[in-house]
């Protein structure tokens, strides 16, 4: 299968790699210009480690009309915050008769890819993934990828859920056995625990992350911060409750996610960390747990949830918490909602 896949980040080169390691041929674009630079000088030659090995030849573009230029799939793998930007560059390109995979459907971002081709009238297949199939890191090369974990599961749904079982067969064609099928497009917005996750980690950690520290996310995710989690996740289910889907709890995205043993939360950090002893945690106040994953995360569940008349003090009070501690108007910095929203609403949009 002919793949393009728009970003050039960690989980961009690790999916580039575990497709073409299947013998797929893999395209990749970088929205920056700049992402594909090394990958050039290395005369297209990707080189990956971990749980995807080998060094793998990748086609790269220029711009996005020729990364999609005769792709029988596309993959949207930038962060959140980049989601609009790269569909917009994208959605004159693609063509009818396109899946493209959004890696992950964070705040509905789908949506709007699916509603910029309705204008043009075109009728690609779209869906959203609940979270990334692989997790891994770029290697300071720019032509390296380490994958450090092949998910054990990972949620799907297309736009038109007619069309989700079309789209589960793409992706696991291109990187596996890991994907299941999911109620709705909702139910992957909200499937995704990386924003409750990442934010307190993040929140319980800050003077590490100041001081950059070197800190294992896992072992640092002590039964406090787990309870904090659990916190957000039971505002989460609540939310998914009242709109009318069912998604995993954090602990059983975490158990599924890792193939995990331990009883509960905090026990399943000790066990990853017991595992693996990392990832690190973040070293900057720039990080994507903060400024991705809040935005487009909590952000959304609190859009979300004053739809559906539901109150959310938890969560409303860590976007507050950061918002102050980072020094930004977080909220602010979600560009898809204004648009989403003002086309309908976000749950009826995402149901209809």
């Amino acid at each position: 299968m002919r793949l393009a896949i728009l970003g050039a980040g960690a989980i961009a080169l690790g999916s580039a790699a575990l497709a073409a390691s299947r013998g797929h041929a893999v395209t990749v674009w970088s929205p920056s210009g700049r992402g594909t630079e090394a990958l050039r000088a290395a005369g297209g030659r990707l080189a990956a480690a971990g749980e995807v090995r080998g060094e793998f030849p990748v086609g790269l573009a220029a711009h996005a009309a020729e990364a999609v230029a005769g792709a029988e799939a596309v993959l949207v793998a930038v962060p959140a915050n980049g989601h609009r930007a790269v569909m917009e560059a994208a959605a004159p390109h693609l063509a009818s008769d396109q899946t493209v995979l959004v890696s992950a459907a964070a705040s509905l971002s789908p949506l709007h890819l699916h509603r910029l081709l309705g204008r043009r009238g075109v009728a690609a297949t779209i869906a959203g993934f609940g979270t990334t199939a692989l997790t891994g890191r770029r290697g300071a090369d720019g032509a390296s990828v380490a994958v450090a974990t092949l998910r054990g599961a990972c949620d799907v749904a297309a736009v038109r859920h007619a069309e989700t079982e079309a789209a589960l067969a793409t992706a696991t064609a291109l990187w596996g056995e890991r994907f299941v099928p999911a109620d709705s497009l909702l139910a992957v917005a909200l499937a995704n625990v990386n924003p409750i996750a990442h934010l307190a980690m993040a929140l319980c950690n800050l003077s590490r992350i100041e001081h950059r520290e070197v800190w294992p996310q896992y072992h640092c995710t002590t039964p406090a911060v787990a309870r904090l989690i659990l916190a957000l996740d039971g505002e989460r289910q609540a939310l998914a409750a009242a709109c009318g889907v069912r998604i995993p709890t954090a602990e059983a995205f975490f158990r599924r996610s890792y193939a995990l043993d331990a009883a509960d939360l905090a026990g399943m950090m000790a066990e990853l960390h017991a595992r693996r002893g990392g990832p690190p945690g973040p070293t900057t106040i720039e990080t994507r747990y903060v400024l991705e994953d809040v935005p487009f995360g909590l952000v959304f569940y609190l859009a979300l949830a004053g739809e559906v008349g539901l109150a959310m003090p938890v969560t409303e009070g860590a976007v507050r918490l950061a918002s102050a501690a980072w020094g930004r108007e977080l909220a602010a910095m979600n560009d898809l909602l204004p648009v989403l929203a003002a086309e309908g609403g976000l749950r009826a949009a995402a149901t209809a």
